[in-house]
């Protein structure tokens, strides 16, 4: 054996310290593929149970798109706006007539170039003027009764016989409902004048009939009409996993017919990060910490029209848009190198200016000999 060489004896210890160039090459590759292997698959819903997803008796079923339900009567909530209409409004009796009332009066026996059957408004000074021949009566702040005998006793002065009727038109203090109202954060409407009314968790029918209740103490049997101007209290969301770049949550109004595949088209599709995994997560009934998780095939759904897991979007779903595994690992990737491209530049650039510092001073002495 010659001095210093190295047998093909197996080492155990030497095969260990001195690995193959294919094991330098290998080692690298399986951690990389490890990787990535790790954050694929389903295990954002892994951890739920899978009994969640056998099919259910037929009067569990989630509705779908071929099989939908109607939501439930609709409770206001804030900040929905009604749309209140008021089809009577009488005062309570009995009503002081006051200025810039509109009276309706009729007379019959009246002089045959000068009838009085008109709409008459009560001036500032409380009267009213019934024509050059008859003059003004005042009846500010008399019923319609007394305004009634007064305008009689009036006109007896001029006809022999004269037949009144006086009606309220229209009454100048009393403040119209007709209008939209926001529904504040405390759940209540503002009737100006007439108060506060508190509507949320209401059906439109049960405000209707405690805003009739509420206002007999200003009117004679009131009769309104509510309605919902505009629905904004019931959402859903649609959330897209942002690939480690942070996520995307847009919250949508619920008019009680979108489905899924409404869902993804409200955010323009599917963006570049994302993949084709979505589920719906549905909120559990107060009291449950179960997870109810409704996986949705999307490309069945796009691809194939299948309905199956199109299901209908119910108020406070949760439409969510996974990532896609191999844009979130690059960016996992780049967010982990940049921090050290950054040192390796700065140093670089340090390493470069000394460089430069040092050969230009070597360059001035030079000139200054020469």
């Amino acid at each position: 054996m010659i001095p210093g060489s190295v047998t093909n004896r197996p080492d155990s210890e030497s095969s260990m310290t001195t690995p193959s160039p294919l094991g330098r090459l290998l080692w690298p590759t399986l951690l990389v593929v490890g990787g990535m292997l790790g954050m694929t698959g389903c295990h954002a819903v892994d951890f739920y149970d899978q009994s969640l997803q056998r099919p259910l008796p037929p009067a569990l079923e989630p509705p779908r798109e071929l099989n939908m339900t109607s939501l439930p009567a609709y409770r206001v909530e804030p900040p929905d706006i009604l749309q209140i209409e008021m089809l009577k409004l009488v005062p309570l009796p009995p009503y002081r007539i006051d200025i810039y009332d509109v009276l309706r009066i009729r007379v019959m026996g009246t002089l045959l170039d000068q009838p009085i059957d008109d709409f008459y408004l009560v001036e500032g000074e409380g009267v009213v003027s019934l024509g050059p021949a008859y003059g003004t009566v005042r009846i500010a702040g008399m019923t319609v009764e007394e305004a009634t005998d007064v305008i009689t006793r009036k006109l007896e002065l001029v006809l022999l016989e004269p037949y009144v009727s006086v009606q309220l038109a229209r009454t100048a203090g009393t403040q119209p409902l007709t209008g939209v109202y926001l529904i504040a954060p405390d759940g209540t409407i503002n009737l100006r004048q007439y108060g506060m009314l508190h509507v949320a968790g209401k059906t439109v029918a049960e405000i209707r009939l405690d805003l009739q209740k509420h206002l007999r103490q200003y009117f004679d049997s009131p009769e309104v009409s509510v309605d919902v101007g505009a629905y904004n209290s019931k959402v859903f969301y649609v959330i897209t996993e942002g690939a480690g770049m942070g996520d995307n949550v847009r919250r949508v109004p619920i008019t009680g017919n979108e489905t899924v595949l409404d869902a993804v088209s409200m955010v323009n599709g599917l963006s570049q990060v994302s993949s084709a995994h979505v589920w719906v997560a549905r909120p559990a009934p107060a009291g449950f910490g179960c997870e109810q998780i409704l996986p949705v095939d999307y490309l069945a759904i796009t691809q194939g029209g299948a309905a199956a897991t199109n299901y209908q979007i119910l108020p406070g779903d949760r439409v969510y848009i996974a990532e896609d595994n191999v844009i979130a690992f690059n960016n996992w990737l780049v967010k982990l190198t940049i921090p050290i491209e950054r040192l390796l530049g700065v140093a670089s650039l340090g390493t470069s200016a000394t460089r430069g510092f040092q050969t230009l001073g070597r360059g001035y002495n030079q000139t200054r000999n020469d």
